[in-house]
């Protein structure tokens, strides 16, 4: 059972922020993933998956999204998490977060269970080499938010959209000028001289930039 609010508000900030101490809290289930979007951006991920059959999280952190995303897809449906729990780069959290596989599996874990969830697929491993060995299905959205640096993202950009069919999505986060990397690369691909062809921007909400295979 999660702590009440108040009790977690009372937490010195050395330890509620310490990797090793919130892997072990949310685990256990008693704190909840930190929040890494604003609610009109979760509001656009839960429409975005909604009668998706597949969808691809790019960067999964400690779960927040992802269970947005559980909760929108339906049974049948695959949610593909993607993260290798190594920041490599640097760019990809703040200096001094992280996350563990095992407690975000939990997370993800307690709210798959039961018959009305998406069934989970982990790839514990870059995000890149993912996409240039996958050969499942085609991928009906695939949510960008891993490294931010900005060779990452477009090295994301450019495996996965091939995976993407006509009518699908891709979603870029922390992208409108939010995060250095993530903005530049779609500025590059869809607002500058020679956008990607074939592609369309179709929303912005807030940090999220959404993107639309077609017409």
């Amino acid at each position: 059972m999660p702590l009440p609010k108040a009790v977690r508000r009372l937490t010195p900030d050395a330890v509620r922020d310490n990797p090793r101490f919130r892997s072990l809290a949310l685990g256990a289930g008693l704190i909840p993933p930190r929040t890494m979007h604003a609610p009109s951006e979760a509001a656009a991920l839960e429409e975005l998956a909604r009668g998706a059959r597949v969808v691809v999280e790019i960067g999964v952190y400690e779960g927040s999204s992802a269970l947005v995303l559980v909760h929108a897809m339906g049974p049948g449906s695959e949610l593909h998490l993607i993260d290798p729990f190594v920041d490599e780069s640097g760019w990809a959290l703040p200096a001094g977060w992280g996350a563990t596989e095992t407690a975000t599996r939990r997370v993800v874990a307690r709210a798959a269970h039961g018959g009305e969830a998406p069934e989970v697929h982990w790839h514990v491993e870059r995000s890149q080499d993912v996409g240039r060995a996958w050969s499942a299905r085609a991928v009906d959205f695939v949510f960008i938010d891993g490294d931010h640096s900005p060779a990452a993202v477009r090295e994301d950009w450019d495996v996965w959209q091939r995976h993407v069919p006509e009518g699908g999505h891709v979603a870029f986060h922390d992208a409108n000028g939010h995060s250095p990397g993530p903005s530049a690369v779609v500025d590059e691909l869809f607002e500058g001289p020679r956008p990607v062809e074939g592609w369309t921007v179709e929303r912005a909400v807030e940090s999220l930039v959404v993107v639309r295979r077609g017409d």
